[in-house]
């Protein structure tokens, strides 16, 4: 059997760029699964991607399938012969079925009786019988929202498709896919090489397009060439391009054979906000933006233009005039916003709807900033800055800027608050309101920004679960699963220790008072489980954070320390952290099986502990010095539970390991008298309790 590289490829009108490397890594999964599955061993599979393309390049591919060595069970013997021992249809049959005689045929007895059963050799098939079957398989799966049809026929696909590649060593591999002959040529630039490429095999895939195609077909090195041109572009000017990954990536899969372009705009813009030039040019335009030495923008940017234009000139001009009107209709917004203070816009708020059931922005801000001050005053902030954050936090989302640039929310607030006349504290505390926004963004520095973000976020949390619409599968359309781990983050990261619970209780409260007022035939009232509920899905958002933290944490851990129900999610941490050390203890591993074993035994016993210990019912010597080592420690693991101090408070219980371990070899818990065992079980829920200031053990594995 030979080994051959496999290409295929699909050509397509152009892709959606935010999709095309997912689309691209998903295709290249596909077929090597398929290739798994058939049994094709092969080397590596790689992905390649542009706009106009989605291909998979297979190393050292197999030509055909291994033969298989396969059983088959049969009939039972009772069926397949008679009472004289002679072969019935049943047996010619089976064995007409393997292609063998009958006297060749086997038998095996298992638990349900004794079969008839043959071995049989499966030539394996060919690959290229094998590959369309694959491929489609692969492009089936592909993770496509709504796939498109076009033409007469009744093909579907992301976009269109124009022709398809499939070669295996230079043979091409007969097949239809999505309704097109495969074949070896493929297409090269849209302008610079229109007329179709041959390919002889798939090791020339990548040097061809380029070549002769204009091409660079692997996104990782067109994103590399893109990245490189556009930073030396910027500093042949005497700047710094900023580059935002994002944005790159959805360069590199808007274009095939990438040219950086240097424009420029007038000084004059340079007045605006920066976070204004930055979404004006890198997300509205997808260009390159250029920053000074001193942090500062230029009035420069990198456009990437998707063709060597023999007048390149005409390209700068064509891309300046693109963005010119886009920042002359900004200074006009920001012109024209500054006219009217925020705090003049708060009446406004009322006519715009936030949640039909919950009411409108100005019902929202109402909620927000009574549990702002709450918090500012829970943290020893001024509750005067939080509230009056507060209070302007929504009035920016009226504004002409955010209405063009809705991710500028927010942050044009702080601008407009300083240009009002607000305190710093107050116009800080707008711009961090929605920190974090996504995982690993900055969090908010201040304490009226902290309590402002916390507020906001806790009172969508908890208007959408007091309505019902709580999260389910995929669907968060209010981002309820970022807000929550937003709120954890904050509390965790900036070490403020607050009663989350407590907050959402808070929150529900001023929820349900709108909620009622608002519902014409009378709101049912507010379910008391409703708290825990919202306290369980925030805490559980944590989970993943925790494990793919790389600080060793198992989920079994952090059931451990949620068992304990903490209110602060900086407790829980504390608490986390505290039990990851001790369990790197060599006591760890005895102490934590008592643990289970406790916990199973007072479960097992069906009766209520009693809540002291009787040292005149302790008879063995073993419970006695168990006794009075958990009294002796008693005091001071609970000073150390109690100033949070949960990593010594588990190492002062360590101590207990070679009492705990004579205890359960010497003493028999479930004794034969009612008042020794009830004293022995009171000991056992103890010496729990002492655990349980800190984790439940007992959830822990061993």
């Amino acid at each position: 059997m030979k080994r051959l590289d496999f290409l295929v490829e699909i050509g397509t009108e152009e892709l959606p760029p935010k999709s095309l490397l997912p689309l691209a890594e998903a295709f290249r999964d596909g077929v090597a699964a398929g290739l798994d599955v058939a049994g094709l061993t092969h080397g590596a599979a790689l992905a390649y991607a542009t706009p106009r393309r989605l291909a998979v390049l297979v190393r050292r591919l197999l030509d055909q399938q291994p033969d298989q060595r396969v059983e088959r069970r049969g009939p039972p013997v009772s069926a397949a012969y008679d009472a004289a021992g002679k072969p019935t249809k049943a047996a010619y049959a089976f064995a007409a079925s393997c292609g063998i005689e009958v006297k060749e045929i086997q038998r095996r007895s298992d638990a349900k009786g004794e079969f008839l059963f043959c071995k049989l050799t499966r030539p394996g098939a060919r690959t290229a019988a094998l590959l369309p079957g694959i491929v489609q398989q692969a492009l089936a799966s592909l993770p496509v929202a709504r796939r498109m049809r076009w033409g007469a026929g009744d093909v579907e696909f992301v976009r269109p498709v124009h022709w398809v590649v499939m070669l295996h060593g230079d043979e091409i591999v007969p097949g239809e896919i999505l309704g097109l002959p495969a074949g070896r040529m493929t297409r090269g630039h849209r302008f610079h090489a229109p007329k179709p490429v041959a390919l002889r095999s798939p090791g020339v895939y990548l040097a061809s397009l380029e070549r002769r195609g204009y091409v660079l077909a692997d996104f990782e090195a067109r994103r590399e060439r893109i990245r490189a041109g556009v930073a030396a572009a910027a500093e042949a000017g005497g700047g710094q391009a900023v580059i935002d990954p994002a944005v790159l990536n959805e360069v590199t899969a808007l274009v095939e054979w990438p040219v950086p372009i240097v424009g420029h705009f007038e000084e004059r813009y340079l007045e605006l906000p920066p976070e204004v030039l930055v979404a004006t040019l890198q997300d509205h335009q997808r260009y390159f933006p250029v920053k000074a030495a001193d942090g500062t923008l230029l009035p420069a940017f990198i456009a990437v233009a998707n063709i060597e234009s023999r007048d390149p000139p005409q390209v700068r001009a064509g891309n300046e005039r693109v963005v010119r009107p886009r920042l002359a209709d900004a200074a006009f917004f920001y012109q024209t916003d500054r006219k009217t203070s925020l705090s003049s816009r708060l009446a406004a708020l009322a006519s715009v709807t936030f949640q039909a059931r919950l009411g409108t922005l100005a019902d929202k801000t109402a909620r927000v900033t009574e549990l702002a001050g709450q918090i500012a005053r829970a943290t020893g902030e001024d509750p005067i800055a939080a509230q009056r954050a507060a209070q302007l936090a929504k009035c920016d989302l009226l504004t002409a800027m955010v209405g063009e640039f809705p991710e500028l929310q927010g942050v044009m607030g702080r601008y407009y608050a300083l240009h009002d006349g607000e305190p710093d504290a107050v116009a800080a505390a707008i711009g961090e309101q929605y920190l974090p926004r996504f995982a690993g963004d900055t969090l908010p520095a201040t304490g009226a920004g902290l309590a402002l973000a916390i507020a906001d976020k806790l009172d969508t949390i908890a208007g959408i679960f007091a309505i019902g619409q709580k999260p389910t599968g995929a669907k968060d359309p209010f981002g309820l699963r970022r807000s929550a781990l937003g709120v954890l983050r904050i509390l965790i990261e900036t070490g403020v220790a607050l009663d989350l619970r407590g907050l959402i209780q808070s929150a529900l409260e001023l929820v349900h008072a709108d909620v009622v007022r608002l519902a014409s035939g009378g709101a049912a009232p507010m379910p008391e489980a409703l708290a825990d509920e919202i306290y369980d899905y925030m805490m559980e958002r944590l989970r993943a954070w925790y494990l793919e933290s790389g600080a060793g944490i198992s989920s079994e851990m952090f059931d451990a320390v949620l068992d304990t129900r903490p209110a602060s999610p900086l407790d829980f941490d504390d608490r986390l952290c505290a039990l990851a050390a001790f369990l790197k203890l060599p006591e760890a591993a005895s102490l934590t099986a008592a643990n289970k074993r406790i916990s199973n035994i007072l479960r097992k016993a069906g009766e209520q502990p009693n809540p002291r210990v009787d040292p005149g019912l302790l008879t063995d010597p073993e419970e006695r010095r168990l006794a009075t080592e958990i009294e002796e420690l008693r005091q001071d693991v609970e000073r150390f539970v109690t100033s949070r101090r949960y990593e010594d408070a588990l190492l002062r219980l360590a101590a207990l390991r070679p009492a705990v371990d004579a205890f359960f070899d010497k003493v028999l818990v479930m004794a034969d008298d009612v008042r020794i065992r009830a004293n022995r079980l009171a000991l056992l829920a103890a010496l729990q309790k002492l655990f349980l200031h800190t984790a439940n053990l007992a959830r822990l594995p061993g």
